[in-house]
């Protein structure tokens, strides 16, 4: 048996690129609200996260008995995101999740039993920062594809589209 959440994390970049497969770089920049963001900077976000908090917590979950763990908040690093390029940031991030997905398919079942302490949540374990890792990744998914809706699809269905209150 293997450490749950690897093939759904495994399937984000191509989920993702399914869900980009007609999108622009115009489009990959709107924003659909000054306080919303873009889908460059949700890619950035990704990208960020996926090397600065989830790989930097897996390496510390391997190499410390207990390690702490500060919480991340996107609100920090907001400035990094602005101005994002879409394709280097997707690219950035794909590139760090088929070499973190690598490092999970090598780890023993005993592995996901690895305490934490959180200094928000308390104590965790590698199981469920796995598990919280995918429910960031399809919550961003969620929100890539509403903007994707709302920025590609909502005004070329027409009338067909009133009926769809979109709040990407």
């Amino acid at each position: 048996m293997a450490l749950p959440c690897i093939e759904m994390l495994a399937a984000v970049p191509d989920i993702l690129r399914g869900l980009m497969c007609e999108v622009s770089d115009d489009d990959a920049c709107w924003k659909p609200a000054a306080d919303r963001f873009s889908i460059a900077e949700v890619l950035a976000h990704l990208s960020h996260s996926e090397g600065h908090c989830y790989r930097a917590r897996l390496d510390r979950f391997m190499a410390e008995d207990r390690p702490e763990f500060e919480p991340d908040d996107a609100q920090f690093h907001l400035e990094l995101y602005r101005d994002a390029d879409p394709e280097d940031a997707f690219d950035h991030f794909e590139d760090q999740r088929i070499t973190n997905v690598e490092l999970l398919r090598t780890l023993t079942d005993d592995t996901g039993d690895r305490k934490a302490l959180h200094k928000a949540a308390g104590e965790i374990t590698l199981n469920q920062m796995l598990h919280e890792w995918t429910l960031h990744d399809l919550g961003h998914i969620r929100q890539i594809a509403e903007l994707v809706r709302a920025r590609k699809y909502l005004a070329g269905a027409g009338p067909l589209g009133e009926d769809y209150h979109l709040k990407p």
